[in-house]
C-alpha cells in the first residue's frame, strides 16, 4: 500500500470528526450558551469566531481579514499535502503530524469558505482563568503542529552510535 494512504485518510477523518463536532453545536446549542462539562475546568460554549486563533484578527476590517485568512488557511492546505504527497517513504514520523495539521486546516478551511468565521465550542478554565474557546480543528492543528516542532528540535544519533 502506498505510505501516503493512512496519512490522507487521517486527514479525512479530522475534517469529517471537525464538520461533525461543529454541526453537533450549531444544532443543539445556542449562540453563547455555556454547557458545563466539567465545572470548574471545561464547559461546551457555542461561539463564532471570524478571526484566527484565539481570536487574532477579529477586530480587523472584515474585508482583508477574510482574504488574509483565506489566502493563509489555503496556503497552509497546499504546502502539507505537498509534502505529504511528494515525500511518501521518507518522514515517517511526520507523516501523521503533517496529516493532523492538513486535516484541521481543511477544517477551518472549509468554514471560512462557507460562513467567513469558525464555529469554536471548547472552552478550558481554571477559576479566573480562561483558555481561549477552540474547536477540534484547532486542537488538531496545534498537536500536528508540536509534533512537527518536536521532530525538528530532536538530535539526531552520532554516526558513531548506530
Amino acid at each position: 500500500m502506498d505510505a501516503r494512504v493512512p496519512a490522507f485518510a487521517l486527514a479525512g477523518a479530522v475534517f469529517l470528526a471537525d464538520r461533525a463536532s461543529k454541526w453537533i453545536i450549531q444544532d443543539q446549542v445556542s449562540p453563547w450558551q455555556i454547557v458545563p462539562v466539567i465545572p470548574g475546568f471545561f464547559n461546551l460554549v457555542h461561539t463564532r469566531n471570524p478571526g484566527a486563533a484565539f481570536s487574532l484578527l477579529a477586530a480587523a476590517d472584515p474585508g482583508w481579514r477574510t482574504v488574509v485568512l483565506l489566502g493563509l488557511s489555503l496556503a497552509a492546505v497546499v504546502l502539507v499535502t505537498f509534502l505529504l504527497w511528494r515525500s511518501p517513504g521518507a518522514g515517517r514520523a511526520l507523516r501523521g503530524p503533517l496529516a493532523l495539521i492538513l486535516g484541521g486546516a481543511l477544517g477551518n478551511l472549509y468554514d471560512r469558505l462557507l460562513h467567513g468565521q469558525v464555529t469554536d465550542f471548547l472552552e478550558f478554565y481554571l477559576g479566573r482563568f480562561r483558555w481561549p474557546a477552540f474547536n477540534l480543528a484547532d486542537a488538531a492543528i496545534t498537536v500536528g503542529a508540536l509534533l512537527v516542532a518536536l521532530d525538528l528540535f530532536r538530535s539526531p544519533e552520532p554516526a558513531g552510535s548506530r
